[in-house]
């Protein structure tokens, strides 16, 4: 029997329905329905990384190395099969005798597996110290952020920021709403001339130098990435800001010479972890000035009725994003407040960041050859596939993103704040008109 056909009667064993996909296998058979999208199994390695590591692992372990593709757009193909993981079919085998079958079947499939295949190279092989010690957050750090600044170029755009913008219309570019996402932050913070303003993670630079220059703010950008770092500067120095900015290379946990006036914290939270995450914010707090104010921005995953602690995905921590964790933003919100942040304003920018990742899943693909010629072929599948799924995870609302803004509470209680907190100052551009 071909190859597809019996792929696709395992995964009907496994769901107890037809596949919702078109199945190709290593010896050009076919089976499926012929409207769906199609999924390609180019190797039977890929099912005996499936036979070593079951679920999403073994997935990914394949995906990285060009063993399971989809034909066409990547979207569709992801949208069913992100469909079956958050919405397990009713009849899909979870008895030990079904899935002992459908084991005895993929390794038939699969042929002789004496020893696992080794994963792709792209994939973190070994962590050194405690989960979120120092030396251990600057080694995940640099697995992600250090793979060359001219593919995050490419990816990006030429704002470089890598954070969700804030868009006006779905018509708007990804540089305008990156724009637009800057100029907010530094509203809701009420940046004004001369005050200290400490951008904890801050990547390429983008954030630091528009408070600079459209808000006269003196401003500390610390990051653990040497390449962000190094960009930086050299942007800083192009616009003549080396006496209003300065990056280091530092983590927050390092950082001791406030008070600042504000704090933005933009993308980095989701590194901190549920161990350190209160030492964040007792440090940040501690960082501020009595009237400072947090701006918070951070990527947050719906509640589980069994809420044990925060979640770890297997794909993005061996391959994106390592020892990232995601939690709740009510869980944020406690323990910002725990550390004595009064919390102001909550807004929620979810729509926002599946657009920001369809643009730039547009960027990677419309340059592909480049993209894997500055890394690699199974880096450039790695970010394809955790970009385009995470625009569907946004979409559907499996996870979200918020700006949070808190206020470290003066003695008097006055938080400076206006009555209605939404009603944020003019954009730098409108007060410079009404300066003029």
């Amino acid at each position: 029997m071909s190859v597809a056909p019996r792929i696709a009667t395992l995964v009907e064993r496994l769901l107890g329905a037809p596949p919702p996909v078109r199945i190709r296998g290593w010896d050009g058979s076919v089976a499926g329905p012929p409207d769906a999208p199609v999924v390609v199994v180019r190797h039977p390695r890929a099912l005996r990384r499936l036979l070593f590591r079951p679920g999403e692992l073994g997935l990914a372990r394949a995906w990285v190395a060009g063993e399971l593709d989809v034909e066409g757009e990547l979207y569709p193909a992801l949208d069913v099969i992100s469909g079956l993981v958050w919405n397990r079919p009713d009849g899909a085998a979870t008895g030990g005798r079904d899935l002992l079958a459908a084991g005895r079947e993929l390794l038939a499939l699969a042929g002789p597996v004496p020893v696992p295949p080794p994963p792709p190279r792209e994939e973190v092989r070994r962590r050194s110290g405690p989960l979120h010690s120092l030396r251990r957050d600057r080694q995940a750090i640099s697995h992600h952020y250090d793979v060359g600044n001219d593919f995050y170029a490419l990816v990006l755009g030429p704002s470089m920021v890598y954070s969700c913008a804030v868009f006006g219309s779905p018509k708007d570019s990804l540089e305008t709403a990156q724009a637009a996402k800057l100029d907010l932050i530094c509203r809701k913070l009420d940046l004004r001339e001369g005050q200290r303003l400490l951008d904890v993670g801050c990547g390429w630079g983008a954030l630091a130098r528009h408070a600079a220059r459209e808000y006269g703010a003196r401003v500390v950008g610390i990051t653990l990435s040497r390449e962000q770092a190094e960009f930086a500067r050299e942007q800083v120095a192009k616009e003549g800001l080396e006496d209003r900015v300065e990056i280091r290379v530092q983590d927050y946990r390092e950082t001791d010479d406030g008070p600042f006036d504000a704090i933005s914290s933009v993308g980095m939270a989701e590194h901190v972890g549920a161990a350190r995450y209160r030492e964040y914010a007792s440090q940040l707090f501690g960082l501020l000035a009595e009237g400072g104010r947090l701006l918070n921005h951070q990527i947050a995953r719906r509640p589980r009725k069994d809420e044990t602690g925060y979640h770890v995905d297997p794909f993005i921590d061996a391959y994106v994003f390592p020892d990232g964790e995601l939690a709740p933003v009510g869980r944020t919100v406690t323990l910002l407040e725990r550390a004595g942040f009064e919390v102001r304003d909550l807004e929620s920018l979810r729509e926002h960041y599946a657009l920001t990742l369809r643009n730039w899943v547009r960027n990677l693909e419309a340059r592909w050859d480049e993209a894997v010629r500055l890394t690699s072929p199974g880096r450039a599948r790695v970010w394809r596939l955790y970009m385009a799924a995470s625009a569907l995870s946004f979409e559907r609302a499996h996870i979200g993103v918020n700006q949070i803004l808190a206020v470290r509470p003066p003695a008097s209680g006055a938080s400076g704040l206006p009555l209605r907190t939404r009603e944020w100052r003019p954009a730098a551009g409108e007060r410079r008109e009404l300066a003029a």
